[in-house]
């Protein structure tokens, strides 16, 4: 007889697999039948518990940026140790980084759909903090201040290609990027 997996250990694999799936070829590229296989079940589950190959990637999306949330501290208190841990966090997690590439160029100028709430709350705590900690209330400068610094942490290992073709032998010093965003932004926010 073959024992029965829970749901929720066919979810989180359903999840596991899609990112994989998902980070390697994004939405469009992504197959049902892959993750199914790579997950160990039947691909009817992906629609029993997502709905749809949409729903399955927007719910890998807003479990990588549940972990992201989890892991780093809000930059309030020290912004510029904030971009550097983000910055690490990006370099070691670079299937985050194309999922947000692949959400970037499937949805474009569209809102995203499921979860938008969750991540517009999560953006104006991160504002928030930001203010707090500059002795400011929260303002458009502000949250432009924290899509900077995320832009500033994501760069590196969005672009890679471009970090080889300036920095030649010197894209590998993750370090001393991560060190020289850390200080640009030190100097940015005096």
């Amino acid at each position: 007889m073959t024992p029965k997996v829970s749901t929720a250990a066919t979810r989180a694999a359903l999840l596991e697999a899609a990112r994989e799936e998902f980070a390697a070829y994004g939405v469009a590229g992504a197959r049902v039948d892959r993750i199914a296989e790579r997950a160990g079940v039947n691909k009817e589950r992906i629609y029993g518990h997502f709905g749809s190959k949409e729903k399955l990637f927007d719910a890998v999306i807003m479990e990588a940026l549940d972990d992201l949330t989890a892991q780093i501290a809000l930059p309030g208190g020290d912004p510029v140790d904030y971009v550097a841990k983000l910055t690490d966090y990006y370099q070691s997690h670079p299937d985050l980084v194309r999922l947000l590439m692949w959400e970037a160029l499937n949805y474009r100028e569209q809102d995203l759909p499921a979860g938008r709430e969750t991540r517009v709350e999560r953006c104006a705590r991160k504002t928030a903090s930001l203010a707090a900690g500059r002795g400011e209330e929260p303002s458009a400068a502000t949250a432009r201040m924290v899509f900077m610094l995320t832009g500033l942490a994501l760069f590196p290992s969005m672009m890679p290609q471009l970090g080889r073709i300036i920095l030649r032998d010197a894209a590998d010093d993750h370090e001393a990027i991560r060190d020289q965003i850390a200080d640009f932004v030190a100097a940015a926010l005096k």
